[in-house]
């Protein structure tokens, strides 16, 4: 249930219809923060809290960064209902400022695959390495949706639901396209109001391609030395994740 009381299905409602219910990298980032987690952690692209709300029930001090002020805001109202270690900014991964340094930040769930392409990705590392302690590491996760699968034959997988304040929302990938540069999802969701009134929309999310190698060499122009790589195994909801391992040299 959510935190709020949902009147209609906003953004951050449907961030947690289509993220919410991942849990395979949780393992993955908390053997993080026990490695590098000394002092806060910094969560790139924290939606609405998914990662950070879990690193921080375990002790861990955590910082939120999302561009999205509505994620945002329900992060911070989540951790505050649970009295938990957290604080939210609303603010581009590839503009933010910060005073403080860390010891480890990450960026779960391909957020770097949302930035615009290289010049984007190379603008959040810069900005990423500005904020790390000397030594620090950056872990980021890159998907491929056609991991394993031939392109002819990836199938979507079942849809996402979820149960808010007597709403029901689907939210149903219909097609995985290659544009080559980049991976655009086609999902269909679905609102069914306490009343049964029902609402639907196209929504599109576009990844941009990008290797571990290929972020590696984006890293190393800004100062980033790529330290070693992780796996995330895939589940029959979700295909796997590289988690790249990125230090400040510093």
């Amino acid at each position: 249930m959510s935190e709020r009381s949902l009147t209609r299905p906003d953004a951050a409602s449907w961030h947690d219809v289509e993220c919410s219910g991942y849990a395979a990298d949780l393992p993955t980032w908390r053997e993080l923060a026990r490695r590098h987690g000394r002092g806060p952690v910094l969560d790139v692209g924290c939606g609405t809290g998914r990662v950070a709300l879990d690193l921080a029930s375990r002790g861990y001090e955590v910082t939120g960064l999302d561009a999205d002020a509505e994620l945002v805001r329900a992060l911070e109202a989540r951790a505050r209902a649970r009295h938990l270690p957290v604080r939210g900014l609303a603010a581009d991964a590839r503009a933010f400022d910060l005073p403080e340094r860390f010891a480890l930040a990450i960026a779960p769930m391909q957020v770097v695959q949302l930035l615009g392409g290289p010049a984007g990705r190379k603008a959040m590392l810069a900005r990423v390495l500005a904020h790390l302690e000397p030594g620090g590491v950056l872990a980021v996760a890159l998907a491929d949706p056609f991991d394993s699968v031939p392109v002819g034959e990836a199938l979507p997988p079942l849809p996402d639901v979820l149960e808010m304040d007597g709403w029901v929302l689907s939210s149903t990938p219909i097609e995985v396209r290659d544009e080559g540069d980049a991976v655009s999802i086609d999902r269909h969701r679905q609102a069914v109001s306490p009343a049964g009134e029902l609402a639907e929309e196209a929504f599109t999310i576009r990844l941009d391609s990008v290797t571990p190698a290929g972020l590696s060499e984006e890293a190393e122009a800004v100062g980033l030395i790529a330290t070693g790589l992780l796996r995330v195994p895939p589940t029959p909801e979700y295909v796997g994740s590289a988690v790249v391992l990125l230090q400040a040299s510093r």
